[in-house]
């Protein structure tokens, strides 16, 4: 039986900065996916780091060294070890025995990518599948509407919308399709229809590009 995200994301909407982030809903990241470990980070804290962390950080998320920092920085979607390199490259990238099995996830807002979620496995452990990148997908842009509400006031226009409805429209911005955003979000492919008509209606435009522009103008 597929575990519920609900749990994480009743955490997520609970905390209010990122430090609390951290402290609460890590912890559920990691039991979720039964994870040796788990983190959730914001690349704009790399430079407060001391000199040798930020040495070593700078060397992990290497867009030339890292297959993984690289999928996220081009596609901005979930990924595991086992879509970029075979097990035996991966071992030379990573040989650390508690990141033998490595996924991570991106944060992103107004499409840059801000953050990433990450969780290993050490040997023993079975590798990250198809599910759990299903699930970080929903995860990631849960994380993403939270950081976006944080790092700016919402607009007048965005205060329209419920929740679900934002996430909706993150999706838009990505380009994704009805029928994709209905499988991340785990609704229909009509529900996703009827939401955009009522949408379009609260925001009074009468397109997907133009309901994506009036609310990135704030």
């Amino acid at each position: 039986m597929v575990a519920s995200l609900q749990p994480l994301f009743t955490a997520i909407d609970a905390v209010n900065d990122e430090q609390d982030l951290k402290t609460d809903v890590t912890s559920k990241l990691g039991e979720h996916f039964a994870a040796n470990r788990s983190g959730i980070f914001f690349f704009d804290q790399f430079s407060q780091l001391d000199p040798s962390l930020r040495k070593i950080f700078k060397v992990a998320l290497s867009i030339e060294r890292n297959p993984i920092a690289r999928y996220l920085t081009e596609r901005h979607a979930p990924v595991h070890e086992g879509l970029v390199t075979s097990a035996k490259v991966w071992q030379m990238i990573c040989p650390r025995p508690d990141h033998w099995h490595v996924m991570a996830g991106p944060i992103v807002v107004r499409g840059q990518l801000v953050g990433a979620v990450g969780c290993t496995r050490d040997k023993s452990m079975p590798a990250f599948d198809s599910q759990h990148l299903a699930d970080l997908s929903g995860i990631c842009l849960h994380l993403s509407m939270w950081a976006a509400t944080r790092s700016s006031p919402p607009s007048l226009k965005s205060a329209l919308l419920t929740a679900r409805e934002l996430q909706i429209v993150e999706l838009v911005a990505l380009g994704r399709t009805n029928a994709e955003i209905g499988t991340q979000l785990w609704i229909t492919e009509n529900t996703v229809k009827q939401a955009l008509k009522r949408m379009f209606r609260k925001l009074e435009v009468s397109s997907r590009a133009e309901m994506v522009a009036q609310l990135s103008a704030g």
